[in-house]
């Protein structure tokens, strides 16, 4: 069966995906390869690169047991048992019949600086330990991407991942503590606030964990 590739939908539904101990595939050795590979490896995947030459630095991953690389053209048989896909070589066609590949056999694939040929994208992401903001732009302007990524470093500092990371305890211990599932839904919904989010913006973690003590304690009475 022939899959027409078309332009990416108006509408894309957006999800996080697990990628720890799941195979994926680079098509490609250069910079923007090795940068694909180094997220990828950030979140846990086991990457297969297929390319004619790499960096030093991918080479130096191959050498430490990181990275799996064959060395040569890609081929169909690269995309047995994978489940993403990203092709970064600098030719067009080569990048082009791997996503029609990937097509064919349902495969996630995302082709660098070509959307119309890609069926993910990937987006400019924030981190705050557990938090993660992404913004994209469904590949129509990654610049206005990033810029927006920018502004979110600043407007969500890394005091951010102790919030999170707290929020988390407290839930946990509602679930654990909590019969009740309305009142365990009214703690947790009063917790956050915007009187909360600024104390965090001003890293006056004190006060931030003290407030939502105070707010658990006061739900459970």
């Amino acid at each position: 069966m022939n899959i027409e590739v078309r332009p990416p939908a108006a509408k894309l539904y957006p999800l996080f995906l697990n990628l720890t101990n799941q195979k994926c595939l680079v098509v490609g050795g250069g910079t923007v390869a090795e940068r694909k590979i180094l997220t990828l490896l950030d979140y846990g995947a086991q990457i297969k690169m297929v390319a004619g030459e790499a960096t030093p630095n991918l080479r130096k991953l191959v050498k430490n047991g990181r990275l799996n690389f064959r060395q040569g053209t890609y081929q169909p048989a690269d995309l047995i048992g994978v489940v993403l896909v990203i092709a970064a070589t600098n030719q067009k066609e080569i990048n082009r019949q791997v996503a029609k590949d990937c097509f064919k056999n349902n495969i996630l694939v995302n082709v660098v600086d070509d959307p119309e040929y890609s069926n993910f994208f990937v987006p400019a992401v924030v981190k705050r330990g557990f938090l993660q903001i992404a913004v994209s732009t469904t590949g129509k302007s990654p610049i206005l991407a990033k810029k927006i990524r920018e502004e979110l470093e600043i407007q969500y500092g890394p005091a951010f991942e102790w919030l999170v990371s707290f929020l988390g305890e407290i839930r946990q211990k509602a679930i654990n503590e909590v019969a009740e599932s309305d009142q365990k839904q009214a703690i947790l919904t009063r917790l956050v606030d915007l009187k909360l989010l600024q104390l965090v913006r001003e890293e006056k973690l004190e006060e931030a964990k003290e407030r939502l003590t105070l707010v658990y304690r006061g739900g459970r009475d």
